[in-house]
């Protein structure tokens, strides 16, 4: 039981130090009002329309000129990616390698689809405390 303990805590410490490099990021951009704004509407997104169709909106909406509003999805896009890239439970970091998120994510069966949402929105409740501490408007 304690190691099981011990296992959670150093991943909820690993997903918040993550967190916080990216809340970083996100308040050195421009557009940093936008960044957090969509950091607190990305999570409801995910529990409405599914995580799928969530990244699938937030790349549509993404630009990769730093100038735009639209930047601040494209960071989030390559925040939640890089994550899943490294996160040590490893639920889809070897699939990333080749693929986009998007695709990997509308390949997944049901129980995979579920602990990865699942693992998205844990990572955004840590962006989320971090962005409204670090980003001021």
């Amino acid at each position: 039981m304690a190691d099981k303990l011990t296992i959670q805590k150093t991943l909820e410490r690993q997903r918040a130090n993550f967190a916080y490099a990216c809340a970083e990021k996100g308040n050195h951009i421009e557009k940093k009002s936008e960044y957090k704004a969509y950091v607190k509407k990305i999570p409801m997104l995910i529990k409405t329309n599914g995580l799928g169709a969530t990244f699938a909106f937030v790349n549509a909406k993404s630009s990769t000129e730093t100038d735009k509003s639209r930047y601040a999805y494209h960071l989030l896009y390559q925040h939640t990616t890089e994550w899943l890239k490294q996160e040590p439970k490893g639920l889809i970091s070897d699939r990333l390698s080749n693929d986009s998120l998007v695709k990997v994510l509308i390949g997944l069966n049901s129980h995979e689809y579920r602990a990865v949402t699942n693992e998205v929105l844990a990572f955004f409740v840590w962006l989320k405390r971090f962005a409204e501490g670090l980003i001021k408007e």
